[in-house]
């Protein structure tokens, strides 16, 4: 066994040797919190019209915004190992952003097959499968507008065209390649967002797909609202999505832009060099909404520990309601 995977196997077994202990603390926690709230409430300290409002969110949550995402995890077979650990971070991250949300997407990941697949399967004994009001498909997203089981052409050909069209009209594959920029997200809409870390070594792969299927395809008016914005217009996956969502929460693309994109991108590419260091920590750029991924930036890191907090955070949310 090499040095590296040596020291891979320490540090699974130091995770599972902690991680009962880890679950009884926050098992505690919990109950201390709803101790003290039913103190607070018998000693009429909880305020309960805040508790109300609480409820009130909450419901309208699961309401959600109407509109759904699809991640097109359909580039395995073109990402290096580290690729596929970066885009399993992402999807990490988009999840969590969707869950807190104000007012989530459906989000489904479709194409889920291969490395991917099995980089997920490995963390935490399949975490991702616990995660709530997200769909996995082996099935590539063309099942939106088809029966699984059949080739495209003979799906296609299943369907009368004026059907197939009006289908196919209410999907819009992201890619910043498009000549296309969207206005709004519309409720009624699917999202496509490339899910791929390439380090730019494919051009135009997802303005070329949705080409090749026919379906419409746009970018995200970034150029339009941030024109300061010295650095490529590339973002990760997570970082488009957490976008979309601040816009339907906000209804203003440009404080959308502003809130998500991280500031240093924002900065003069003489000052790149000053700021390496705190370039390299943070993330890597990849195909989101559409264009093909380039990064010089370190790349994001992902274990056990963080697909387990994504979904332990979920469950103490849940036991609070």
């Amino acid at each position: 066994m090499s040095k590296k995977a040596m020291k891979k196997a320490a540090k699974a077994e130091r995770y599972q040797a902690f991680k009962l202990e880890r679950r009884a603390r926050e098992k505690q926690m919990q109950k201390e919190k709803r101790r003290l709230k039913a103190r607070k409430r018998a000693a009429g300290e909880l305020d309960d019209s805040a508790e109300l409002e609480e409820k009130a969110r909450k419901r309208q949550k699961m309401s959600g915004f109407g509109g759904k995402i699809v991640l097109d995890l359909s580039f395995d077979k073109l990402m290096s190992e580290k690729e596929i650990n970066s885009l399993c971070s992402q999807l990490a991250y988009t999840y969590s952003a969707n869950r807190n949300a104000s007012y989530p997407f459906t989000l489904l990941c479709t194409s889920l097959n291969g490395r991917t697949r099995d980089r997920l399967e490995a963390i935490n004994d399949g975490a991702y499968k616990r995660w709530t009001h997200t769909e996995w498909w082996e099935n590539s997203y063309d099942c939106l507008w088809s029966s699984p089981g059949a080739s495209s052409s003979t799906r296609e050909a299943s369907l009368p065209q004026a059907d197939l069209d009006v289908q196919k009209q209410k999907i819009v594959y992201l890619t910043a390649d498009s000549g296309e920029e969207i206005e709004e997200l519309k409720p009624g809409e699917t999202y496509i967002i490339g899910a791929l870390v390439d380090r730019n070594r494919y051009k135009n792969l997802t303005f070329d797909k949705a080409t090749k299927e026919s379906i419409r395809h746009a970018r995200l008016p970034i150029g339009k609202y941030i024109s300061s914005l010295p650095t490529r217009k590339v973002l990760t996956v997570n970082q488009v999505f957490e976008i979309m969502l601040k816009w339907v929460e906000t209804r203003d693309w440009e404080e959308a832009f502003n809130c998500i994109i991280p500031k240093r991108k924002f900065l003069d590419s003489r000052k790149k060099g000053k700021d390496k260091s705190l370039s390299e920590k943070e993330e890597v750029v990849s195909e989101g909404e559409g264009g093909d991924i380039t990064s010089d930036q370190a790349e994001l890191k992902i274990d056990a520990e963080d697909l387990e907090t994504v979904v332990q955070e979920d469950q103490l949310l849940e036991a609070q309601a």
